[in-house]
């Protein structure tokens, strides 16, 4: 396999414009070869023409031929995970076990999704026979069923070159829904994004789907890439970023004159809450599995445990100082662009020049380009809720200690918190069951509660839910990891006095 540098729109390859750019290798520090032709306003068009001229047929394909579609994009993908992995880590500057980590749980979302949808009825809603007979007017017969929204545009993330971008969750989720899809690769790592789309066309000749299923453009400008979420073919849109970046897209989504969703997640500093009791218990054990979070892949997830709460107490002391050793022994890491670290030093910079920040951990480099340096950084609680700045995401290895002087301080910075994606609360079991208003005020804040652990490693499972109120995401109801994340890309519709006979041939699985 080899990177091609240009848009996939339909089963074709083009290349019509001029403007060229280059990944980057972050931890070399050096541009990489390939050239990418960004895709122009006539790629686009091109792109959503296709796409939007197969919704009907690949709505009405039997879920189990979507499968099989799936299923090969999987299959392809592991086959050829050896270039995929090369190239991930290239443009990423993240460590090759991290890759392979991403690698097979975007196979696993792929053959997860593949599942639910080979199964009968997995849209059928709820049927309702009716009763011609009932008095004082008779019932008619309704079902409800799942049905495609429409084309979906994914905007691929920069942290997450195979699980939330070209396949990743949106991608897969919206295929699986039956929703033709084009993606907005990212960037930061389009050869990656490039050789995945290869793959999908690929598997998507193999299986017999209908051209303009899928399409991959590259894009770097800002109004190529709104022209994706203004244009009448678009339905939906699916979004893993920054609050502005999100913000931005959402915003456009509701000013069109059909307003369409714009799912959005747009970050959180995921907030760990350790009680006194299990503090003094395990106070270098926590610490170790915060330090372990913090520190993965340069703290560069979109659950990074960017803020600590705890209250005073005997143990605070042994807590700290361990929480300190521990990230003492951690080895700064890559960061994914230059973009990226620049950013992330400026954030840190100005938590540190905040009045009552005290700086507890604050690592070096190691000589190397681009090196998130890891930071912890400690307040009190007055300090804390007098400054929003405080509370705002910090993109990479950083993490501020908030110290409460009693449990109320505690529950009063808890209730003051912008919505997040989770909460993690360490505590002891009757420590914790006395803790049942606190548990309510996350339960107003976060899409997930964890007990004794922390919020990195997001497990893909029907039951998982990554999402949360606002600002963390544009619609706390919905999840974007998980079979469950199919729900973002469905309608429901109802079927009144309907006879087997007249049903859509997708209610009739017996055809099939």
């Amino acid at each position: 396999m080899k990177i091609s540098g240009k848009n996939t729109i339909g089963f074709q390859l083009s290349q019509l414009g001029e403007k060229t750019f280059r990944s980057f290798d972050p931890a070399r520090n050096v541009e990489n070869e390939t050239l990418f032709y960004e895709a122009t306003p006539a790629e686009v068009e091109e792109a959503m023409k296709c796409a939007g001229a197969v919704c009907e047929a690949f709505a009405q394909l039997p879920g189990k031929k979507r499968g099989d579609f799936l299923r090969r994009i999987a299959l392809l993908m592991e086959t050829n995970q050896q270039v995929l992995l090369e190239e991930y880590v290239r443009e990423s500057g993240l460590k090759p076990a991290r890759a392979q980590v991403e690698l097979k749980r975007t196979l696993f979302h792929l053959n997860a999704f593949a599942e639910l949808i080979s199964e009968e009825g997995w849209d059928l809603i709820h049927e309702d026979p009716a009763e011609p007979g009932r008095q004082p007017t008779p019932k008619p017969g309704l079902t409800k069923m799942y049905f495609p929204i429409g084309t979906v545009v994914v905007f691929g993330a920069s942290n997450f070159p195979f699980a939330y971008s070209t396949v990743g969750g949106d991608t897969v989720a919206a295929l699986a829904a039956g929703c033709p899809v084009v993606v907005k690769s990212h960037p930061m790592h389009a050869g990656t994004g490039d050789l995945v789309a290869q793959l999908v066309v690929q598997a998507a000749q193999e299986t017999g789907m209908p051209e303009g299923v899928f399409g991959h453009l590259q894009v770097q400008d800002l109004e190529i890439a709104q022209s994706l979420v203004l244009h009448p073919v678009t339905k939906a849109v699916g979004f893993t970023g920054s609050f502005k970046g999100g913000m931005a897209l959402y915003r456009l989504g509701q000013q069109r004159p059909d307003p369409i969703p714009v799912f959005a997640e747009m970050g959180s500093v995921n907030p760990v809450i350790v009680l006194p009791e299990v503090m003094a218990e395990n106070a270098a054990g926590i610490a170790a599995k915060i330090a372990d979070s913090l520190t993965q892949s340069s703290g560069q997830f979109c659950t990074n445990p960017g803020l600590i709460f705890v209250t005073e107490n005997p143990a605070l002391g042994e807590f700290r100082h361990a929480l300190v050793e521990a990230l003492r022994t951690k080895e700064p890491e890559t960061m994914l662009h230059p973009a990226i670290h620049g950013k992330y030093n400026e954030l840190r910079d100005r938590v540190k020049q905040q009045p009552g920040v005290e700086i507890l951990v604050e690592s070096g480099t190691g000589g190397q380009p681009n090196t998130g340096q890891i930071q912890l950084s400690q307040v009190d609680a007055p300090h804390f809720m007098d400054n929003p700045i405080l509370e705002e995401e910090v993109f990479g290895p950083h993490s501020l200690l908030v110290v409460c002087p009693d449990s109320n301080t505690l529950k009063q910075v808890i209730q003051g918190l912008d919505a997040q994606l989770t909460a993690s609360v360490f505590a002891k079991a009757q420590e914790f069951l006395g803790q049942k208003h606190l548990i309510f005020l996350l339960q107003q804040k976060v899409g997930r509660i964890i007990l004794n652990g922390v919020p990195t490693g997001v497990e893909v499972s029907p039951a998982m839910h990554h999402g949360g109120p606002f600002p963390a995401t544009t619609d706390a109801r919905f999840t974007a990891v998980g079979t469950d994340a199919i729900y973002r890309f469905l309608r429901a519709i109802c079927y009144q006095n309907f006879p087997q006979e007249y049903f859509p041939k997708k209610l009739n699985s017996k055809e099939f």
